[in-house]
């Protein structure tokens, strides 16, 4: 059996923060040898809707060519990182749309032993950064997954200071749907942590 960890990166983003974290996961993933698909949601919204804030219709326009995760992607994957912005505390509607489709995986308990972890953005400096990924992590308990937090498992972690996965205070303005070095940082650290979870529990199931 091979040890290159299959990670699926599935995300929702609307003005771009997620997609961010999502792409400096993917490519540090990458690095450290992981086969990487990242996956961006559906919108839900209507049209109009976004077309109400710039960079919303902007992003939904820039992402437009990003896959759509599947059943396929979750079964493929030996981790999964899910990545949502704080919707009043909790996990935003198109993200929990499709976790809602994954039942078909669940019975089958083909989600089970799997390593998760999970990343978030805000708009406040303290509103939602926790109770969105552990409203993530609650899904993760039904399936039997392995949920991989970064802790504090590294100095990046002190200055970032979010032991339950990454986390970034969107500001409104002109810089919003870019993330920080801070951020940049702590995304790193978190895909490769769960990359080497993800390995050393692919070794142990080999042996």
């Amino acid at each position: 059996m091979s040890d290159i960890v299959n990670l699926a990166v599935i995300y929702y983003s609307s003005t771009g923060t997620g997609t961010a974290i999502a792409k400096e996961m993917a490519e540090a993933a990458e690095v450290a040898g992981a086969n990487v698909r990242v996956r961006k949601v559906p919108e839900l919204a209507p049209q109009a809707v976004i077309d109400s804030n710039p960079l919303w219709a902007a992003h939904h326009a820039a992402t437009a060519e990003v896959p759509a995760p599947s059943l396929d992607d979750v079964a493929w994957a030996d981790a999964v990182i899910f990545g949502s912005p704080t919707r009043f505390g909790n996990v935003a509607a198109q993200l929990k749309q499709f976790i809602d489709t994954l039942s078909p995986l669940w019975q089958t308990n083909a989600l089970a032993d799997k390593v998760y972890s999970a990343f978030t953005s805000t708009g406040t400096r303290h509103g939602g950064h926790e109770s969105t990924l552990l409203a993530i992590y609650n899904s993760i308990y039904h399936f039997g997954g392995l949920i991989a937090p970064p802790g504090y498992t590294d100095p990046v972690k002190y200055v970032d200071g979010n032991p339950y996965g990454t986390s970034h205070h969107a500001v409104f303005g002109p810089d919003l749907g870019s993330i920080d070095d801070d951020t940049r940082n702590a995304a790193r650290h978190q895909a490769e942590r769960v990359v080497r979870l993800g390995r050393a529990l692919k070794r142990g199931n080999a042996a």
